[in-house]
């Protein structure tokens, strides 16, 4: 079975890295050079366009940012659907909208190729690490021969319905915590500064209290060390997940009343620093109140 990678960034150049760990003739493509020559580097084959990965390939993994991204590289000119052989697999790991994705299912029907719906979490150390979480969507069969690729990219693989969009929208329901969550860390770090409280104690009692996750522990060790960029946790991709499940809820009539407002705690964290990671949400709350938390201890910011 041949592998390939469409989108080496953060979460694909990590996908990438461990299919060629486990042993698979991994290709790759990416319109940045500089992640085609990483790719190229750490043992992948680069491909010159889309066509040339899938004439070459079983499975593709599709791991771009947005929904228009994945129809485009599947059913553009030269795209998968015109490149990959008649029971050829397609995972789409992007996290995009269970409509998009129900969407490029309807128009996969008649080429003879597969669809796997497996949005993924656990981030970018997760995603260099081999140990994602994987929400997958598919007919059982599809899942039995898409199941070793899966396994060289993650820890888990939940199977979590067979109908086209399900991978998505657990994903998006699960975003609404993991946002909730970060939103309420970012907080609740100004609050412990303005109070004189060392970032060391706080991530010391939240960590290990009924709070403690690997959520928490991600944005209060980022937050306390002031590591703001990156760390492959850009705050474009929460905000545009975000988007994604208030959209969903939106179209299912469902309130989400702690989403909604992450979302605002994200989008003032875009607007003020659009190149930053998850995290410097937190600065634009102490910049308010003008103090910032720091392992050491809280400083005033002058």
């Amino acid at each position: 079975m041949k592998a390939a990678v469409v989108g080496l960034g953060d979460m694909g150049s990590g996908l990438a890295l461990n299919l060629i760990k486990a042993g698979f003739e991994t290709w790759g493509f990416d319109i940045d050079q500089k992640r085609m020559a990483s790719f190229s580097e750490f043992g992948g084959t680069p491909a010159e366009n889309l066509f040339e990965l899938g004439r070459n390939v079983d499975a593709a993994f599709v791991m771009v940012m947005t929904g228009a991204q994945a129809k485009e590289v599947i059913f553009g000119k030269g795209g998968l659907v015109e490149a990959m052989r008649r029971g050829g697999i397609i995972l789409i790991t992007a996290t995009i909208k269970p409509h998009e994705l129900e969407e490029i299912a309807e128009g996969l029907k008649s080429t003879g190729l597969d669809l796997v719906d497996t949005p993924v979490s656990g981030g970018f150390p997760g995603a260099q690490s081999g140990t994602l979480t994987m929400m997958a969507a598919a007919p059982s069969d599809i899942l039995d021969r898409a199941a070793p690729v899966m396994e060289a990219v993650s820890a888990k693989i939940h199977r979590v319905g067979s109908a086209p969009g399900q991978g998505q929208t657990v994903k998006a329901c699960l975003q609404t915590v993991i946002g909730s969550i970060f939103a309420a860390n970012f907080e609740a770090c100004v609050l412990a500064a303005k109070a004189g409280i060392s970032g060391q104690v706080i991530h010391d009692v939240f960590t290990t209290s009924g709070a403690g996750c690997g959520v928490t522990k991600a944005a209060l060790e980022n937050i306390i060390d002031r590591k703001f960029e990156g760390t492959g946790s850009h705050i474009s991709t929460m905000h545009k997940d975000l988007t994604i499940s208030l959209d969903l809820a939106q179209q299912m009539t469902v309130p989400l009343h702690m989403a909604a407002q992450a979302m605002q705690v994200f989008h003032a964290g875009k607007i003020k620093y659009p190149n930053g990671d998850n995290w410097v949400c937190t600065r634009v709350i102490e910049e308010i109140v003008g103090v910032e938390l720091h392992r050491d201890g809280a400083r005033a910011i002058r």
